[in-house]
């Protein structure tokens, strides 16, 4: 399912979340503790960067690229309501990773959508 993403060198993790931070789907070297880890941080910094996305920009939020010594963090929409969170080593083309991110994208297309969960009414 990721592996448009996965098979890019210098990969090394891949996760589809909800809005909410839940794992939909992950690479099959990332283990489910260190998926749920990296699944909220995503939708924290999704969240974050689509309020500054509003408060400053012209528009919706695109994708996120946060670098860290020794490698890089890349995140995008990937649609209604999902996310997809890639790590990478610092050997990357930043550029490659994007373009294959969005050729994923694609390729869930809107079966992989997950709307936010529902408040129940109390």
């Amino acid at each position: 399912m990721l592996s448009d993403v996965a098979d890019v060198p210098g990969v090394q993790h891949a996760v589809v979340l909800s809005a909410d931070g839940l794992v939909r789907a992950r690479t099959n070297d990332l283990g489910i503790d260190e998926a749920d880890t990296l699944a909220a941080a995503a939708a924290g910094l999704q969240s974050l960067g689509v309020s500054l996305a509003g408060r400053f920009g012209e528009g919706g939020l695109k994708q996120h690229m946060v670098e860290w010594k020794g490698g890089f963090l890349f995140l995008r929409g990937a649609g209604d309501g999902s996310r997809l969170a890639v790590i990478t080593s610092n050997k990357v083309d930043p550029g490659v990773i994007a373009s294959q991110m969005v050729l994923q994208v694609q390729r869930f297309g809107d079966h992989q959508g997950s709307p936010p969960r529902r408040r129940s009414v109390t």
